[in-house]
C-alpha cells in the first residue's frame, strides 16, 4: 500500500465527562486529511494511549476507519509492555480494518535486544497487516539498536520504523543497511528536514495538527531539491515546535491550543492534566504568530 510521508500523530478527543468523542474523533481525522496529512496514527503518544481500555482502543480504530475510508491510511497504536496483549490487540485491529500497526518498544520492563527481536517478531508473525516500529527512549527506558531495527527488517511485514531517539547517526545506519521497502519516519517534528536530508521517508508528526499544510509542501520542496525554500519554512516552524514539545508534556500542549483555537477535543485525562494560565499562554503567544492550517469547526 502506499505509506503516508505525513502521518499525525492524532490526539484522542474527550468529551466533558472525560469518555472517548468517536464523533469527534472522526471530524478531527478527516480536518487533518483536509489539511495536509497523509494519513493518522491512532492510540499512540499523543492519543494517550496509556490511559485508553482495549474495547476503546478498538471502537476508536473502528470509527475513525469508517469516517475516513480510503482516504487516507490509518495507523494503530497495539503494541503494549506485554507480547501476548500485543499479539492479541493487534488481531483485533486488524479485524477491525486498520491499514497498518504501530509497534512501540516495550516500556516498564526494559528487555534486551534480543528480547525486542522475539517480541517484534512474533507479533509480525501473529498478523497480515504491515508493522512500524516505535523506537523511544525517552519514554520506554530501552533504546532499539540500528542492529535489532535492521534485523526485523527482515521479517516480510515489518516495514518501518518511527524513530524519536534523536539519534541521526542510528537513522543514518537504518536508512543505509536497510534497503529497499523499509521506511523510517522521524518522531520527532525537530528533525524533520535533518531525516530526509539523511533519506527518511517522512514525519510522523504532533505539529501536522495545526500545520499541515506548510509541513506538507516543506517535505514535497525539499524532495523536490527546492531545499531554501523548504529550509524556510522549517526554520519558520521551530520556534511552535518547542512551544508544542517543551512546555508541558505531550499531548497536553496541543490540546489546549485545540481547544483553545476552537476545535473540541477535551482535557486530557489523568494522570496528565491541563497547563496552568501562566504556561498556556506561553503557548499560545506562539501559536498566534502562525498561520493554522487545521479547519476549525465547533
Amino acid at each position: 500500500m502506499e505509506f503516508g510521508r505525513l502521518i499525525t500523530a492524532m490526539v484522542t478527543p474527550f468529551d466533558d465527562e472525560g469518555r472517548v468523542d468517536y464523533p469527534q474523533a472522526g471530524r478531527l481525522a478527516n480536518a487533518l486529511l483536509d489539511s495536509g496529512s497523509d494519513g493518522v496514527l491512532l492510540a499512540g503518544t499523543t492519543g494517550e494511549a496509556p490511559v485508553l481500555t482495549v474495547e476503546e482502543r478498538l471502537r476508536l480504530f473502528r470509527e475513525v476507519k469508517g469516517s475516513l475510508g480510503d482516504r487516507g491510511c490509518v495507523m494503530a497504536g497495539t503494541g503494549t509492555y506485554s507480547t501476548a496483549d500485543s499479539v492479541e490487540l493487534s488481531r483485533q485491529a486488524e479485524d477491525v480494518g486498520v491499514d497498518i500497526l504501530l509497534l512501540t518498544v516495550p516500556y516498564y520492563n526494559r528487555p534486551s535486544q534480543e528480547g525486542l527481536v522475539r517480541h517484534f517478531r512474533t507479533i509480525g508473525e501473529a498478523t497480515n497487516l504491515p508493522c512500524v516500529l516505535y523506537n523511544i527512549p525517552s519514554r520506554t527506558g530501552t533504546n532499539m539498536s540500528a542492529d535489532t531495527a535492521l534485523t526485523l527488517a527482515q521479517v516480510p511485514n515489518i516495514v518501518g520504523v518511527k524513530e524519536a531517539s534523536g539519534d541521526l547517526g542510528q537513522m543514518a545506519r537504518i536508512i543505509d543497511e536497510a534497503g529497499d521497502g523499509f521506511y523510517l519516519w522521524s518522531g520527532d517534528d525537530g528533525l524533520t528536514i535533518p531525516v530526509l536530508a539523511l533519506g527518511g521517508y517522512g514525519v510522523i508528526s504532533v505539529l501536522s495538527h495545526l500545520a499541515g499544510l506548510q509541513i506538507q509542501g516543506m517535505i514535497k520542496a525539499f524532495l523536490a531539491g527546492q531545499v531554501e525554500e523548504s529550509s524556510q519554512v522549517y526554520r519558520r516552524l521551530l520556534p511552535l515546535i518547542v512551544a508544542l514539545m517543551t512546555t508541558a508534556t505531550n499531548p497536553v500542549p496541543i490540546k489546549y491550543v485545540l481547544n483553545r483555537i476552537g476545535f473540541r477535543v477535551g482535557r486530557p485525562r489523568l494522570p496528565l492534566v491541563e497547563p496552568d494560565q501562566a504556561v498556556g499562554e506561553r503557548i499560545m503567544e506562539e501559536v498566534r504568530r502562525h498561520h493554522i492550517d487545521l479547519p476549525v469547526a465547533a
